[in-house]
């Protein structure tokens, strides 16, 4: 039990820290990410008015078959960059919400680019 304490205390550590310097505006928004054991989710808000501008996740009705991998991870970046890039939002800020930039983190921030983001 105390492992696993430690383990969330450590990752809410990076999230404070990294938060703490992110900030998302209208012309270059916060894109974050969200990690769960079976799902992915990311969002991309506004953090002068508090409004989500896009989303996208492993739950929507499309994207409903991919799983909780790298590769499925890259296709939901891809798909936010799409949706992103059709509201004329060319770059942002990523948000890694305290995760380790490894992995299907890395895979969702690869698809984004490859969608025509910058970050």
């Amino acid at each position: 039990m105390k492992q696993v304490n430690n383990k969330r205390r450590k990752k809410l550590k990076r999230k404070i820290h990294i938060r703490k310097r992110i900030f998302g505006t209208p012309e270059r928004p916060r894109m974050t990410v969200y990690r769960s054991n079976k799902h992915l989710y990311v969002q991309v808000i506004d953090d002068t008015s508090g409004v989500t501008i896009a989303s996208a996740s492993n739950m929507d009705a499309e994207y409903k078959a991919l799983k909780n991998n790298v590769a499925d991870a890259m296709k939901i970046g891809e798909a936010i960059g799409q949706k992103l890039v059709e509201k004329k939002i060319e770059a942002v800020v990523f948000d890694r919400n305290g995760y380790l930039y490894h992995g299907i983190v890395k895979s969702l921030a690869d698809g984004a680019r490859k969608s025509g983001l910058k970050f």
